[in-house]
């Protein structure tokens, strides 16, 4: 079993940041990936950023105020959160790509909250 544990959100005035932690526990050979994705009210869930080896991937909203980086001896990963709008507001989840020695899996956390006000 692999579970990712999410922390950092809360409620932050526009413009302010905020740091979201995702760590994986369990049965991990190696993590081949890790990214956050959010999901505003009445939208679909979307991609924010990705790392996938020496790869990363930004949502064109979010470039040049958020900044996903690992820490692949903690099996964590984390998303720095600048200069926040209201339009940031969402639920935002955890995602890893996950081998367990047996089999590739595709894991999801329960999410954490961030709002932002004006």
């Amino acid at each position: 079993q692999v579970q990712l544990a999410e922390s950092g959100g809360g409620l932050v005035q526009a413009g302010g940041s905020l740091r979201l932690s995702c760590t994986a526990s369990g049965t991990i050979l190696k993590i081949n990936a890790m990214g956050w994705y959010r999901q505003a009210p009445g939208k679909q869930r979307e991609l924010v950023a990705r790392n996938s080896g020496g790869s990363t991937n930004y949502a064109d909203s979010v470039k040049g105020r958020f900044t996903i980086s690992r820490d692949r001896a903690k099996n964590t990963v984390y998303l720095q959160m600048n200069g926040l709008t209201p339009d940031d507001t969402a639920a935002y989840y955890c995602n890893a790509d996950v081998f367990t020695g047996i089999s590739a899996i595709e894991v999801w956390g329960q999410g954490t909250l961030v709002t932002v006000s004006s």
